[in-house]
């Protein structure tokens, strides 16, 4: 019986047939970015006063300066109050003018903005401003929350349906639910859509991962992972760009809206995983596409390599190969913290774009091309130094440039942005290895749960992300010094773990515990045979 590594290497590792599906699955990564637009361009304490224009029933004619003079009190430096208007009365022009107005109250009719950066936000349309300012932070934790549930669900999705509609379903859910956040009519609609996009976005990087990993070989399989953070980092990049140029928000989410339309239509055209349909004991239909890959690729497949397909359906353990093997218990929880810990490093930094000093366009922008050539730097480091090297330097690096933003003074925007940026460039190499790992640590039967799993504990770090930056209320080192000691501990506790690189996927528990003597020992027989070319980049 065929190994599913043999076939691969007979078909062709990494020809056009997987060029081809890498790009079509990474390139919705780069519009992902585009559901936080609404979230990180935000301004989130705009210039404003209470909309008083109930004065205006008394004289129309009023000058804006006479109107807020009269309605609004000032604070103790002498500015109009951003947050209290005085109480509105039923007296006539004269007798405000004469007597005035002395008990104030909560803006009650919602606030004006002025020499806002943007045309519209959420801030400001939902007015996330005052006492509601916290809300902001509750729609950052909501989408996050909604990636959260999106793995959590299509994680066993993709095990009973196939890692293909656990791809596709994910896409039509963003498309829907993004038009539908642009014409939320208030917050909590907002809300409830953006909650819908998350569980989309979610369940798209979970499985759109996968299904590329599933078809490509040994020598290129860190390109599934690295190739999605790639696309995703060219996203954040244009997404600055994007916003640069719309500045609404229901704008963002219509343009984000329509390109994943487009998505929706091609993305129904991608392959199963071959290696799943086997695993399922679909053989027939698992040749099918073996045969339609290898003509693409230009390859000739033996029968006799064929006719070994036929392998039975495989025993869904599931969470139980954590319950039967302590080994792989003790590799699943190490990735599971590590990944936890940078996420939330990564987005408690993202979130805080708007505040580190410079133009958040600018910023933003820096942000994304920055991550473009440290993903490559990462395919390369991953082949070079292997797996577990790269994700304890990764790990310890990135921590130690967020805890070094404290030596910091605050004044220094230029210097904080640049420990920001490599602080984030180090946490996403961190997290694309963590990807690779989950692909190549566990059997074929627990990969798809592991992967959805994994990425729980991911978005859960993002999730607790906003929250977090809460704590900077009652000192601003909190949130910092909280992210970086996870980062720097989990990356510590990456020495438990085992090296991966060039090895095939295990396809059973035995394969997986024995990963550095079975697997090589597979590997080592596979060298004695001729030499089977393989398309490279």
């Amino acid at each position: 019986m065929a190994e599913f590594g043999e076939i691969l290497r007979s078909v062709g590792e990494f020809g056009l047939f997987q060029k081809v599906l890498l790009f079509a699955l990474c390139f919705p990564n780069a519009i992902l970015s585009f559901h936080f637009a609404s979230v990180f361009f935000i301004q989130s304490d705009p210039d404003r006063h209470c909309d008083t224009d109930w004065i205006l029933r008394a004289d129309p004619a009023l000058t804006p300066e006479e109107q807020r003079n009269l309605t609004l009190p000032r604070d103790e430096g002498g500015a109009f109050s951003r947050c209290q208007m005085f109480t509105p009365v039923d007296w006539d022009i004269e007798a405000i003018r004469d007597y005035g107005l002395n008990e104030t109250t909560v803006c009650r009719d919602g606030w004006v903005y002025r020499d806002t950066l943007y045309h519209d936000t959420i801030v400001t349309t939902f007015h996330l401003v005052c006492d509601r300012a916290g809300l902001l932070q509750v729609a950052q934790a909501v989408l996050m929350g909604g990636n959260l549930v999106g793995c959590l669900l299509f994680g066993p999705f993709a095990e009973s349906f196939g890692r293909k509609r656990a791809t596709q379903v994910p896409v039509f859910l963003m498309a829907i639910f993004a038009a539908a956040t642009g014409l939320a009519p208030n917050f909590y609609v907002y809300l409830a859509s953006q909650f819908l996009v998350g569980v989309g976005y979610g369940g798209y990087r979970l499985n759109s991962v996968i299904l590329a990993t599933e078809w490509i070989g040994t020598r290129r399989r860190s390109w599934g992972a690295c190739g999605t953070q790639l696309f995703g980092a060219l996203g954040l990049s244009i997404l600055a760009g994007l916003v640069y140029a719309i500045r609404d928000w229901r704008q963002a989410q219509f343009t984000t809206a329509a390109i994943f339309t487009v998505i929706a239509v091609y993305i129904w055209f991608v392959p199963e995983s071959a290696r799943w349909l086997m695993s399922r004991g679909r053989s027939q239909e698992a040749n099918q596409l073996i045969l339609k890959v290898a003509a693409i690729n230009r390859r000739d497949v033996p029968e006799s390599l064929l006719d070994t397909v036929m392998e039975k359906p495989e025993e869904k353990l599931g969470i139980a190969v954590l319950l039967q093997s302590p080994l792989l218990r003790k590799y699943f929880f190490t990735v599971l913290l590590a990944w936890f810990s940078l996420n939330v490093a990564y987005f408690s930094l993202s979130f805080n774009v708007a505040n580190f000093g410079l133009d958040v366009f600018l910023t933003q922008l820096v942000f994304g091309l920055s991550e473009v050539p440290a993903h490559l730097v990462c395919v390369w480091l991953l082949e070079v130094l292997g797996r577990k090297v790269s994700v304890m330097a990764t790990l310890l690096v990135g921590g130690l440039l967020c805890l070094l933003i404290l030596a910091v003074p605050e004044g220094n925007a230029v210097a904080v942005t640049t420990l920001v940026t490599f602080g984030r460039i180090f946490t996403n190499w961190a997290g694309s290895i963590c990807n690779v790992y989950m692909q190549e640590l566990f059997p074929t039967s627990f990969r798809q749960t592991a992967s959805g799993l994994g990425s729980i504990a991911c978005r859960a770090g993002g999730l607790v992300s906003p929250l977090l930056n809460m704590l900077a209320f009652y000192h601003r080192s909190i949130p910092t010094v909280v992210f970086s000691s996870l980062t720097m501990a989990s990356g510590a506790l990456c020495f438990l773990l085992p090296e991966t690189g060039r090895k095939e996927l295990p396809d059973s528990i035995e394969e997986a515990e024995g990963n550095r003597e079975k697997i090589s020992m597979k590997e080592t027989g596979d060298s004695r045979r001729a030499p089977i070319s393989c398309t490279r980049l």
